[in-house]
């Protein structure tokens, strides 16, 4: 996951953030200009989420709660929406002007909300995914698990799991200037060194860490868990089960379409060995991001207005307001 527009022009810098080095500059222009266009939505988004995350916390604060696990999750879950999306602002400002203009601090604290965001909302929504599972498969024995304990001591696992990934990141995250055009970048140099260790290790160790963590192994509990899901459905008397299968094809469906593209251009793009392959998997690149940036923006309402209960909350809650 990255949180910078597609160029490769850079040099390396040195602490005070000048460079020590030339490097030949290459300029992908078509793919900065597709991102500068699209990262407009990004204020769309983060709009969006505020309203729509802000109303998830008020019904769950007016009608229900904090005492089941599904409401537990679903809390964590928008709150790691909203620290990805407070991130989005400023990479539209950045990718539309091309250069940072917020200083090396914020360039650390936007970096640091959009990765701790990006990785707890992967997780939530696969830790929401494997609950719900719980409470379909296994309905009798689930009922001492999923306990507030449970959902406490999970939630305390992502977040912790969340911020020790943001540290590889972190450390290669930073501003520095291209010295031919004098321009400030806010992400990690591609050709960044350091005495102190080991940059290349700790990149391949970040590429597999994303690979098997955030994506291999969240694609795969899903699947499992709403394959379950359907099977147990279809196997039992419940009159709804055609609308409840449906619900479960369109949720693993939403899934695949948004965040999978995204995930495989990202990894072409990392392991791209020219020039060429790095400027077309850059377009890919552009348009998925956008996709996956959409589904973790309305995962949490989405997850939250399925359920039949939620909906009635919003009824009341407009009712209440809009008697008309």
């Amino acid at each position: 996951m990255k949180m910078e527009p597609t160029t490769y022009d850079y040099d390396n810098n040195t602490d005070s953030n000048e460079l020590k080095s030339p490097v030949s500059p290459y300029r992908f222009d078509g793919v900065n200009y597709l991102g500068a266009q699209l990262s407009i939505l990004f204020y769309f988004m983060f709009f969006f989420s505020v309203v729509g995350n802000g109303l998830v916390l008020v019904i769950i604060h007016r009608f229900e709660k904090l005492t089941t696990v599904t409401n537990i999750l679903l809390l964590n879950l928008v709150v790691s929406s909203l620290i990805f999306m407070s991130s989005l602002p400023f990479m539209g400002v950045y990718s539309q002007l091309r250069y940072w203009i917020f200083g090396r601090t914020m360039c650390k604290i936007v970096g640091t909300v959009y990765y701790l965001g990006f990785y707890s909302s992967v997780l939530f929504l696969t830790l929401l995914t494997f609950d719900r599972h719980l409470g379909v498969v296994y309905p009798m024995w689930s009922l001492t698990l999923r306990s507030q304990s449970y959902a406490a001591v999970s939630c305390a696992v992502v977040w912790l799991v969340s911020s020790l990934a943001c540290i590889r990141p972190m450390m290669l995250h930073d501003t520095f200037i291209y010295k031919v055009t004098d321009t400030t970048y806010c992400q990690e140099n591609p050709v960044y060194e350091n005495d102190e260790f080991d940059v290349k290790l700790l990149r391949n160790f970040g590429f597999y860490l994303q690979l098997i963590l955030f994506l291999i192994f969240p694609h795969v509990v899903i699947i499992y868990c709403y394959v379950r899901i359907a099977i147990t459905v279809m196997s039992s008397k419940i009159n709804v089960k055609f609308k409840t299968v449906r619900l479960i094809f369109v949720i693993v469906l939403l899934f695949f379409i948004c965040c999978t593209p995204y995930n495989i251009a990202m990894l072409m793009h990392d392991e791209a060995t020219t020039l060429e392959e790095t400027e077309k998997t850059g377009y890919a690149l552009e348009v998925t991001r956008v996709m996956a940036y959409t589904y973790f923006c309305i995962s949490p309402i989405f997850y939250t207005f399925v359920g039949e209960k939620f909906q009635n909350h919003f009824r009341q809650l407009l009712v209440k307001h809009f008697r008309g």
